[in-house]
């Protein structure tokens, strides 16, 4: 009875472990599923991102600075602070992220918009800075955060590199003004320099290897504007139509700058006194940059456009030589903006200082460059500023 029994119980033994087995797979196969997944780490900014953020931080800091010197003063201080805030404010809204509706139209390139650039996201939120604001901190301020924009600007990407550029020398330029105001020195600013380098030399290392190359061109060559003696063949002008490439921009900074150099001539007839001797010194800056903006294009090897026998002035400008050359100077902004969008390297170092010189000459025959010199912009289709986070509270709670 006993060895019956015992092998009667086997298959019962066998049935119940195998079904507490079965049950303690599924509770720690249902355990797992229920356990969540562990959220990836946020992917780091890009450069272009973090430069963007800190401009938009420190220029908000600024506006709210001088909205404060603005609200403890009159007259024609108030009118400058007051013209402070409103650059600031087009700046910041120039700033604030692509997926908030900042839009622009951009220079002659038609090539991306200012924040083109950007990540997405949220916009932040504007908190009130705290403590009194004093003109000579404003100064030294926006002449720090300009030069930082412009350092910046080497780096990023094309579109917010131009916008970074753009907002560091109208921050460069307002800092000159107050510094002015308040009987500070003005903000230091490096002026343009040429290349160092050979375009024959820049020429040989783009040519495939096999090719050989040449002495220096003969002064002929030299005249007309077109790289000579390398080995490897020059790219051709470039075409017009074509404005979103390195090679455009460079054909429309050396255009732009041989009509001004021919502007200058003009107007030099039909000024005198100290207005005389600003045109004969910018015209020398300009035959100036001129050479440079050719030797930039020999270095990428594309050829140098040909110059103009002549060009066509309105009457206005013949009336009116000083503002016709404030006109042809504020023409140049757009052109190296794009400049510094299209090009990197050694190149658009030159080309964001070439804006900020640009901006000083235009301010110098009394006209503004803008909030955002280099950019042609709608301020109607940039959003708005988020309400500041007291403010927003405050109504919240009322």
């Amino acid at each position: 009875m006993n060895d019956d029994s015992g092998r009667k119980r086997r298959p019962a033994s066998y049935l119940r472990y195998g079904l507490l087995a079965l049950a303690a797979f599924l509770v720690l196969s249902l355990g797992f599923a229920l356990i969540p997944r562990e959220s990836p780490a946020p992917a780091v900014p890009t450069f272009s991102e973090q430069a963007r953020a800190a401009a938009l931080a420190e220029t908000l800091d600024m506006r709210t600075a001088s909205q404060q010197l603005a609200n403890g003063s009159s007259g024609d201080r108030r009118q400058l602070f007051s013209h402070t805030v409103t650059l600031l404010t087009t700046q910041a809204r120039a700033l604030l992220l692509p997926g908030a509706g900042a839009r622009s139209t951009a220079g002659q390139s038609g090539s991306a918009g200012p924040s083109a650039t950007a990540s997405s996201g949220a916009a932040p939120s504007v908190t009130p800075t705290s403590g009194t604001a004093t003109l000579p901190a404003l100064v030294a301020t926006l002449s720090k955060s300009g030069k930082a924009r412009l350092v910046a600007a080497e780096r990023a990407d094309g579109g917010m590199a131009r916008l970074l550029a753009a907002v560091g020398t109208a921050q460069l330029l307002q800092a000159t003004t107050l510094a002015q105001a308040a009987g500070t020195p003005p903000p230091a600013l490096q002026a343009p320099v040429a290349t160092q380098r050979n375009a024959a030399t820049a020429c040989s290392v783009a040519t495939p290897s096999g090719s050989s190359t040449g002495s220096s061109g003969s002064s002929t060559g030299s005249q007309n504007g077109a790289p000579s003696g390398t080995g490897g063949q020059p790219a051709p002008a470039a075409d017009p139509a074509d404005n979103a490439t390195l090679a455009a921009a460079l054909d429309r900074v050396v255009r732009t700058e041989v009509e001004t150099v021919y502007g200058y001539q003009v107007a030099l007839t039909r000024l005198d006194g100290s207005a005389a001797d600003q045109a004969a010194a910018l015209l020398a800056t300009h035959e100036t940059l001129v050479g440079q903006a050719e030797a930039y294009t020999r270095v990428h090897c594309v050829l140098v456009p040909p110059r103009e026998p002549g060009y066509t002035l309105g009457s206005s400008f013949l009336q009116k030589p000083a503002a016709g050359l404030a006109s042809l100077e504020s023409g140049t902004l757009p052109v190296y903006g794009d400049l510094v969008a299209l090009s990197d390297g050694e190149t658009r170092r030159w080309a964001v200082s070439s804006l900020v010189a640009a901006a000083q000459r235009t301010m110098r025959w009394g006209s503004d460059p803008g909030p955002v010199p280099g950019i042609v912009l709608d301020t109607a289709l940039l959003p708005d500023l988020p309400r500041p986070a007291a403010q927003s509270s405050s109504q919240t709670d009322g």
